[in-house]
């Protein structure tokens, strides 16, 4: 398991990309956090902590798709640098204004919301441009999963050790200095600058024309609706057994089992199409949070935690690679960034629902709106599977993930056809294609030092 790891973070650039794509996101993790404990610190009502927290939260879910957008439209570097100094400047400019004006910071909580850059779906983008093999791609989005899990529960600690050691305002200031290094630590490297989008065909909807990107968002908008619900359902089990504690050790379980479960999940392929194999760890990762309705002991619950949050990982590792497989040619950053936002916005809404659904009937009423947000997920994958059928026929191991060749300057419209229907990817009646070409690396196609592509060839995402 360590060898297959050790070998996908030895490959040229990975580890750069990572790390880079994981600092670049901390104040994406933390914003809502820091956002909230600087608004009390300036004397603000939590009433205003938690409706600026709100802004943020919206506008990030809405501007990263946006965002992603533009990136396969133009590119990482032209898009991503700007957009996290951007958002960098907004942040900063609350920090030393204050809510003296809360029209200022309204809107530069705004600001900082919207301009969040998409390195997130960036860096799954990147992948199959750094890895040789497909299964090492797959294994690449698990880590990816379980960085993501570390992330967010190391950033809010990052943040209450600034406001510890300094102060809040400093907090937002160097959490927001670090996401900008991240990303340009990330899009000055050769693989962001080599990177371009597959040709796209020009729509208003985007990577929403997708029918299968569709069941996708509405399944996970529920998975992350009964995680944001497990947390807030947490803290009132905490507060039944009158040790505030009891909550931290119950989302340290759930992190955990996310952890265990990622790691296991990417060590080694698994046999069947992936649209399969999601709709199983969909239905694993409802029937993991069935049983905390029960609301046992504090040691069998600390258990069940880690059990509910075991195929969650698994699931959106597996759900990123269905997402590249569906997504329209041209369209994978967006694609990537709407599920990471539909999943973010199913969090909040269940965040926000599941106070009044504890008020009314109890601890174990709050842990069975997490259990039903399982089973609604489960319930839209599988009743909209016909709009998830593999895009090729069934997932073959071993696929090298490769590159279409360009067509040849001059060349007309009937090899630029050519160039992007080509191969096993073709267009075919009556079956979807995958967003990104995975054709495999055709005859000839050579790639430099850095893992990208030549001139001349395009890369499949």
């Amino acid at each position: 398991m360590a060898t297959g790891y050790a070998e996908l973070l030895r490959a040229r650039h990975a580890m750069r990309l990572l790390a880079g794509t994981l600092m670049g996101r901390l104040p994406n993790a933390t914003g809502p956090i820091a956002i909230a404990l600087f608004i009390r610190a300036a004397g603000g009502s939590m009433a205003l902590a938690g409706a600026l927290s709100a802004v943020y939260g919206l506008a990030t879910a809405f501007g990263q798709p946006m965002l992603g957008r533009l990136v396969d439209l133009y590119g990482q570097p032209r898009v991503m640098l700007p957009a996290a100094v951007v958002s960098a400047a907004g942040a900063a400019t609350l920090a030393l204004t204050g809510i003296g004006s809360l029209p200022l910071a309204y809107g530069c909580v705004l600001v900082f919301g919207l301009f969040t850059p998409p390195l997130e779906g960036g860096l799954r983008a990147l992948w199959p441009t750094v890895l040789r093999r497909e299964e090492q791609v797959h294994s690449a989005y698990a880590l990816d999963a379980v960085a993501q899990e570390v992330m967010f529960a190391a950033g809010p600690l990052l943040v209450t050790l600034l406001v510890a050691g300094w102060s809040e305002a400093a907090a937002l200031l160097v959490v927001n200095a670090l996401g900008v290094l991240g990303a340009l630590s990330v899009v000055v490297s050769p693989p962001s600058r080599r990177w371009r989008s597959s040709p796209r065909k020009p729509h208003w909807l985007g990577a929403l024309r997708s029918p299968g990107l569709k069941v996708l968002l509405a399944s996970f908008f529920f998975v992350g609706l009964a995680l944001g619900t497990f947390a807030l359902a947490a803290v009132s089990y905490a507060g039944d057994h009158g040790d505030k504690l009891i909550s931290t050790y119950l989302l340290a379980a759930q992190g955990a089992g996310a952890l265990v479960g990622g790691v296991g999940y990417g060590a080694r392929g698994w046999p069947g199409s992936h649209e399969g194999r999601l709709r199983v760890l969909v239905g694993l990762f409802a029937a993991g949070n069935l049983p905390l309705v029960l609301v046992p002991g504090v040691p069998v619950m600390v258990v069940l935690g880690g059990l509910s949050g075991l195929f969650l990982a698994p699931a959106l590792a597996c759900a990123f690679v269905v997402v590249d497989r569906h997504a329209p040619s041209g369209t994978v950053t967006e694609a990537f960034s709407w599920l990471v936002t539909t999943f973010g916005v199913g969090a909040a809404v269940g965040t926000a629902a599941v106070g009044s659904v504890i008020e009314w009937g109890g601890t174990g009423s709050g842990f069975g709106l997490a259990g039903a947000g399982g089973l609604a997920a489960l319930a839209v994958i599988v009743a909209a599977r016909r709009f998830l059928l593999p895009p090729d026929g069934p997932a073959r191991a071993g696929v090298v993930a490769g590159s279409l060749p360009s067509p040849e300057p001059g060349a007309g419209p009937e090899a630029a056809t050519a160039a992007q229907s080509g191969g096993e990817g073709e267009l075919r009646p009556g079956l979807p294609h995958t967003g990104t070409g995975r054709q495999g690396r055709p005859p000839g196609a050579e790639t430099d030092r850095t893992g990208c592509p030549e001139p001349g060839f395009r890369s499949s995402t």
